[in-house]
């Protein structure tokens, strides 16, 4: 693991940090593959329950470095990493994904198995912002300052941003966001459903709420999500029917078995690993 990301597995929580301090995190060629590589890691991880990410220092993420806007520019020199410049590394795709490089760090996050919590602080401009939209849940500081910032340089968010926009905010307040390019506070973020939670401690009520989820059954958990992350994308018939298979997988597993005797001994629960 590259020491752009740092992981910690507490509990069945891991605590992913994007270590970039020095640069507000912002997202070079080195960043979006240790944040890919990151999320790969933890998908392929069972005894991970629940997720927490944020950043280092100053901010959450200032989105895409500098030294890359130059290349979209038409300024990047012979020594430009190919991966900076539109077509190269960032944009190919292989034939068993539906997402690029650059799309794959916000995507990985809402891919995961487990629950992922986004703590954002500071700054969550263009990238910053789509990894952030990436998660199930935020907490976002009141003076925390986001943007989905593209129009800015003349593109458009093309890390998930749009879709994932879409399903979180009215149509008419997502366009209005990305055709501005404004910068608003978390507390404005939370009034516009961007947030989850406005909040002066973001990491530690993220990682405090992580806890509380990595203590139910985790099987339940990771079905709860894949049944709302689909449902925009089902029928209501195709989504009883997923509804009716899922629940079959859960009843009478040694975890739901357990959920129920600690509910009814009124103590901990104590889950294995699937």
């Amino acid at each position: 693991m590259s020491d752009r990301v740092t992981i910690t597995i507490t509990d069945g929580v891991a605590d992913v940090r994007f270590n970039r301090p020095e640069k507000m995190n912002a997202l070079d060629l080195a960043q979006f593959a240790a944040i890919a590589e990151a999320g790969e890691q933890l998908k392929a991880d069972p005894s991970v329950r629940a997720v927490v990410i944020s950043g280092e220092g100053r901010a959450f993420c200032a989105g895409l470095d500098i030294t890359m806007m130059t290349s979209l520019g038409g300024g990047g020199g012979a020594g430009t990493e190919r991966a900076e410049r539109p077509g190269g590394d960032i944009t190919a795709r292989s034939a068993d994904q539906i997402t690029n490089l650059g799309q794959q760090v916000a995507y990985a996050w809402h891919e995961m198995p487990a629950p992922v919590i986004a703590a954002v602080h500071g700054v969550a401009f263009g990238g910053g912002i789509q990894i952030a939209l990436g998660a199930d849940i935020r907490f976002v500081a009141p003076d925390a300052r986001l943007s989905i910032m593209e129009i800015k340089w003349g593109i458009l968010p093309d890390m998930t941003g749009i879709p994932m926009l879409s399903r979180l905010i009215p149509v008419d307040v997502a366009k209005e966001l990305a055709y501005t390019g404004r910068i608003i506070s978390g507390e404005e973020a939370a009034a516009l459903g961007l947030a989850t939670h406005v909040s002066a401690q973001p990491l530690d009520d993220a990682l405090a709420l992580a806890r509380e989820i990595a203590g139910k059954n985790p099987a339940a958990v990771r079905a709860i999500k894949q049944l709302v992350n689909e449902a925009p994308t089902r029928s209501l018939a195709d989504s009883f029917v997923e509804e009716s298979r899922l629940i079959g997988t859960l009843i009478g597993t040694p975890n739901q078995i357990e959920a129920v005797m600690a509910e009814l001994e009124k103590r901990p629960a104590t889950f294995v690993d699937e």
